[in-house]
């Protein structure tokens, strides 16, 4: 795995004694989880994924948003509820993660709730796919502090790209890239880390190669290839790639595919990390799209009662019995994303 010096050297800027010995008691209750097969949780959360907004422009078919398929309401994060919970759960927190479902940039405040968490020295991450980075939001993307950007490019040609992000333009999100490349130089500032993030679908698989070449000519940092979830598999879909390894899904003996890797009764992720969505529900995971584990409202209860209350334990407990059973785990990619680089 390549290490980028900048981007490393930043994250570990961010870290202090308090948040090093809170990573330390959530890896020393995961693995005492799962060697007693009991919930152990001694730690906070040190990863957490706030959710900007549900609305998105495209309409990407594997995507809720995109097909408009929710059935919680549709809404923006507002910047007072965020502030207030950032206030709560920064001193162990590590890493920021804005986004989950929609498009974060849709909301007019983002780029302030970035700022305000960079301000308390958090890591900050998004994800989008690139349509409203104009020069005014590159200026602002790189003077919030944002750690690391992430633009969704799934195709080097707009036929290409518009197979799989429907009602796309491919040109505006690479002069998207552009501008922020512009401003990060003019400002001369380190930040963010800047990646082109491929989603190899069956589609585009033949442009890998020139998604690294239209990188370097743009001066990205860095291209990651990502595996897609499927929702429609068991009898094959026109997405799965042919390229084997850039596949979730194998196809068995009888014709019927199904999911590579083999599900575990443990989950890091219920031990590290969580997601509150734009209206203060707190969800176990990004698997849970529609919010249908609900673990906690924000609104109603703090943070840290949701974190160690019944409702978060008797989740975990239901994984260490078989996360089978959990519907939003039987399409799980934990331990089966490829991310490669040239």
């Amino acid at each position: 795995m390549k290490i980028y010096r900048h981007d490393a050297l930043n994250f570990l800027s961010k870290l202090s004694l308090r948040r090093l010995l809170n990573a330390a008691k959530l890896f020393a209750s995961y693995h005492l989880t799962n060697w007693t097969g009991r919930p152990v949780q001694w730690g906070l959360p040190m990863t957490v994924s706030f959710e900007p907004t549900t609305a998105c422009n495209l309409r990407c078919p594997e995507c809720p948003s995109g097909l408009r398929a929710f059935t919680r309401p549709t809404g923006n994060l507002k910047e007072g509820f965020f502030k207030n919970t950032i206030d709560d759960i920064y001193r162990e927190l590590i890493y920021l993660i804005f986004y989950f479902q929609g498009e974060p940039y849709i909301n007019p405040n983002f780029l302030d709730m970035v700022k305000y968490a960079n301000e308390k020295n958090i890591y900050t991450i998004t994800s989008t796919n690139g349509h409203f980075l104009n020069n005014k939001n590159a200026k602002k993307t790189i003077e919030s502090g944002l750690d690391r950007l992430i633009i969704s490019v799934d195709g080097t040609t707009q036929e290409t790209y518009e197979s799989y992000r429907k009602e796309g333009k491919l040109e505006t999100v690479l002069q998207g890239a552009k501008n922020v490349v512009k401003w990060k130089k003019e400002l001369n500032s380190k930040t963010p880390h800047i990646i082109f993030q491929f989603l190899v679908v069956r589609p585009n698989e033949h442009q890998i190669p020139e998604v690294f070449r239209l990188a370097k000519e743009i001066g990205i940092d860095e291209v990651k290839l990502k595996t897609a979830q499927v929702y429609d598999y068991k009898n094959g879909n026109e997405l799965i790639p042919t390229i084997k390894k850039y596949a979730r899904y194998k196809e068995t003996e009888d014709g019927t595919w199904q999911v590579k890797n083999k599900l575990l009764n443990h989950c890091w992720k219920l031990w590290h990390a969580c997601v509150i969505t734009w209206d203060g529900l707190v969800v176990p995971c990004c698997f849970d799209k529609d919010a249908q584990h609900k673990l906690g409202d924000l609104k109603n209860i703090s943070f840290r009662e949701i974190w160690k209350g019944e409702a978060y334990n008797n989740f975990r407990k239901k994984i260490l019995k078989g996360r089978g059973q959990i519907d939003i785990c039987t399409n799980c990619t934990e331990g089966c994303k490829v991310w490669a680089e040239e």
